[in-house]
């Protein structure tokens, strides 16, 4: 692929070795080798050996980039890598088609990949290449076994407190007990007003209506009992699922294409989504929950319904990123059994077990042989997206026979769909590529069947896969029985034995979900936890291995966990045990004292103040304007494109529902390669990959996105509208519209400036000009007035179907204009800006 010149002179030469010599010196950088490993490695196999390694007929420029000194010596240009120099790395300039080399020949890789090679030369190019050959395990994984983590958890004693009237329950008893050791007293509890708030956040994601916050404040009950009610009353609620389901998307890299260089679309994702959502809302046991996706279509089902719904959860395994144009056959299905490997067990047991595909996991005790029990398991298993690879046509299309039949659900077969895969097939014999796309192309726009799902089935033969020396499917060393990770388990542990004929999926997930093993449920208890308090127990959420944090409170973490599996593995159990507890309900006060000895609040003495996550913040916005809709909506409007057109920015396909539709943020289509821009500012996470934690950053561009988003001002309008038709004077409606956005009540001093703000603004209004000369902003909010007032006329009626549809709106006089309206407008602009209204307490 790539052609590098020797080194000019023997000082630079010297030079590079030296850096070579000290980098390679240095502690190993997990993050980097993990990088190196998922993203570098991958690339260098499928783009670069083939004319660069130690098997090339050639050595194309004198470049070897199968070892690690090969691709640090480089060849006849120079040095290809030269750890944490970019600008003397060959590669660098060849990927980037800066000059005159350009690699790879077929075309420039997408600007994320060449992305993550300058990250890695950055970070000083960790490569842990050694040669070729399958060398013996090095590691102790009896020793490896003692990790905390690898041991199961079990119901430690709570300790005692010198204040024992402090704590509501064990959680509190555990939390007390290391503030008392470090000198810290808890802030003073939150009150009534902010702590339904942070509740209905972090149950449902929305915020609580006006009518809720005045029943919690009404409720005459002393706080803790009066909260215990709300928290029921949120569990119950089918916003509950929606929110909570969206957590589990996010592990479960949910994405309605498949990315990466042929980005064809999932018409039928959204199955998937909604067996997510309803699971939570019906509390679904998680030992349960897990089984289904691993192994849904091998369990009994009692009818069709049953079976249908086990179908569906399988297309967990199914939602992954695959490169259609790999031509490689046995380095596609390698890359797809690795995808599933990484999936299950980094949402499942929060380890990177991918990280011994090429070699012994270089931290935790996971020997390359474990890897390859695994593969073998996946490679049995038969991954059904709907979709056909054909690389040599330059194509991939929908094919309904790839996809799972539903149980119950048969639909007659098709005449025209029949005829046009009869000449596709003819096409492809005659090797007509110009015809098979054509053919592929009327076949995808032929009308979606109603009785097909993603998902995953037993292969025709179930096999032993042999590890891949180097992770080169084409170098292969011994074969391995199909089985599990050898450190999660003791020798005499009677595992469920994996039939010959048999994948090995069904005994994976109860191997899984057994008791003794010792990182699932303390995964999940660590992921509540995170969720609700913004850090988890263990900080590493989505790694449990060696070079993951030591939890800060392994006690708790444990109670958490048996506790979890003697309540019937009951998630909504879980989740209301943490939020009950006192710690949970604290103010975000500051404690100087508290912050000196203890400032990153590890040990929870005050509750974090956290931003909202772009889900939260735009359903909170089409709340507080009345807009929002809870109605669940059918299917998806990924389900009605032409399934054979890739999907690219500018696609015509591509809408922008994170703005124009009125249902909550969890069923807006997430697209891989075309994250929409609203999602991607406010770090919504890459959904390729497992993310049991998000990013979560402050920088510019989020607020200039609010502050000129049409979105924001057209709800600005019409929260307006309905505040003007709802009170008559402005006082009144500066309390209401506080109590809408930030769900208290505004003190007699911002009552005050609002009055004074309100007063400026309609005094300076003029009315704006004709609509083609008018500026952006008065455009905008003259497009949200006229919405308005075109809602407004709509009277009773639609007022009725909103509240079906589980929003209630409020009635009142003929919409305002003018000054007034102007005022309003951006009266709700500013509070849709505030920090306060971006952030729960």
């Amino acid at each position: 692929m790539m052609h590098f010149s020797a080194p000019r002179g023997p000082a630079l030469a010297g030079a590079l070795l030296l850096s070579s010599c000290l980098l390679q010196a240095q502690p190993a950088n997990p993050e980097g080798l993990e990088l190196f490993e998922t993203k570098i490695r991958p690339v260098l196999a499928k783009n670069c050996y083939a004319c660069h390694s130690a098997e090339a007929k050639t050595r194309m420029g004198g470049l070897t980039a199968d070892t690690r000194e090969g691709l640090r010596s480089g060849g006849q240009r120079g040095h290809a890598v030269v750890p944490g120099d970019a600008q003397a790395s060959v590669l660098l300039e060849a990927i980037r088609y800066d000059g005159k080399l350009k690699m790879p020949p077929m075309g420039k890789l997408p600007d994320a990949v060449i992305a993550d090679f300058e990250r890695w030369i950055a970070m000083g190019a960790p490569d842990p290449r050694e040669g070729k050959t399958q060398a013996a395990s090095t590691i102790d994984v009896a020793q490896g076994r003692r990790f905390w983590a690898f041991q199961p958890p079990r119901r430690p004693k709570a300790p005692e407190v010198r204040d024992a009237s402090w704590p509501r329950g064990t959680i509190d008893q555990f939390l007390l007990s290391r503030m008392e050791e470090k000198g810290l007293r808890p802030v003073a509890d939150a009150d009534r007003d902010a702590l339904l708030r942070r509740v209905s956040f972090d149950l449902t994601g929305l915020q609580p209506t006006v009518e809720e916050v005045e029943a919690f404040r009404a409720d005459p009950a002393p706080t803790p009992e009066a909260f215990r009610r709300v928290v029921d009353r949120l569990l119950d609620s089918p916003q509950f699922g929606e929110r909570w389901g969206r957590h589990w998307l996010d592990v479960a890299r949910y994405a309605e294409s498949i990315g990466r260089t042929r980005n064809a679309p999932f018409p039928l994702a959204w199955r998937y989504r909604d067996y997510v959502i309803d699971s939570f809302n019906r509390d679904k046991p998680y030992d349960r929950f897990i089984r289904e996706q691993i192994a849904g279509d091998l369990m009994p089902a009692a009818d069709d319904a049953a079976r249908r719904e086990l179908q569906i959860a399988t297309g967990f395994l199914a939602l992954g990123a695959h490169d259609l144009n790999e031509p490689d056959r046995k380095l596609f299905p390698a890359d797809v059994a690795d995808e599933m490997i990484n999936v299950t067990t980094r949402s499942v047991l929060a380890l990177t077990v991918g990280c011994a595909r090429c070699h012994d996991h270089k931290f935790d005790p996971i020997p390359q042989k474990d890897y390859y029990a695994l593969a073998g398991i996946f490679h049995s298993t038969q991954v059904r997206q709907g979709l056909r690879q054909r690389p040599q046509f330059n194509a991939a299309y929908f094919d309904r026979s790839l996809a799972v039949p539903l149980a119950g659900l048969e639909e007659s077969q098709d005449p025209e769909y029949e005829r046009l895969w009869a000449e596709l097939r003819e096409a492809e014999k005659a090797k007509d590529r110009d015809r098979v796309r054509a053919l592929a192309k009327q076949i995808g726009s032929l009308q979606l069947p109603g009785n097909l799902a993603m998902g995953v089935a037993e292969a025709r033969k179930a096999v032993h896969s042999k590890v891949n020396i180097g992770g080169d499917p084409h170098e292969l060393g011994e074969e391995v029985p199909r089985g599990f990770v050898q450190a999660l388990y003791e020798p005499e542990a009677r595992l469920p034995k994996i039939p010959r004929k048999a994948s090995g999926r069904l005994e994976l997930a109860d191997w899984l979900t057994r008791r003794d093993n010792p990182l699932t449920a303390r995964v999940l208890a660590n992921r509540a936890w995170h969720h609700l308090f913004g850090r988890g127990l263990v900080k590493t959420v989505d790694n449990f291995g060696k070079m993951g944090e030591a939890p800060t409170h392994p006690e708790l973490l444990d109670y958490l966990a048996v506790q979890l599996m003697d309540q019937g593995w009951s998630v909504k159990a879980l989740i209301r045990e943490i939020v009950l507890s006192r710690a949970y309900q604290l103010s975000t006060d500051f404690d100087e004292d508290n912050f000196q000895k203890e400032p990153d609040n590890a040990l929870v003495w005050r509750m974090n103040r956290r931003r909202l996550e772009v889900e939260a913040l735009r359903d909170a916005v089409l709340r507080a304007s009345g807009e929002l809709s809870l109605a669940r909506p059918e299917g998806s409007p990924v389900s009605g494109w032409r399934r054979n057109e890739l999907v690219r920015p500018g696609n015509k396909q591509m809408q922008a529902w994170e703005t124009e539709v009125s249902y909550r943020s969890v069923y807006v289509p997430i697209v891989r390669n075309v994250v929409n821009r609203f999602y991607e500012t406010f770090d919504f996470p890459e959904p390729s990959e497992t993310h049991g934690a998000r990013d979560v950053t402050t920088v510019a561009p989020q607020a200039l996105f609010l502050m000129n988003s049409d979105f924001t001002l057209r709800q600005a309008a019409v929260a307006a509208e309905r505040t003007l038709a709802a009170a008559s004077t402005d006082a009144e409606r500066i309390r209401q519209a506080y109590r809408r956005t930030l769900s208290r009540d505004a003190s007699e001093a911002e009552v005050a400036a609002a009055e004074r703000f309100l007063a400026a603004v309609k005094e300076g209004y003029s009315e704006p000009p004709a609509p083609a000369r008018a500026g952006r902003k008065a455009r905008k909010e003259k497009a949200g007035a006229d919405k308005a007032r075109k809602r407004a006329a709509k009277g009773k009626a639609a007022r009725k179907a909103k509240a079906d549809a589980g929003e209630a709106e409020t009635a009142g006089a003929a919409p305002a204009v003018g000054a007034e309206q102007a005022a309003w407008t951006r009266f709700y602009h500013a509070l849709f800006n505030s920090a306060e209204f971006r952030y729960r307490g």
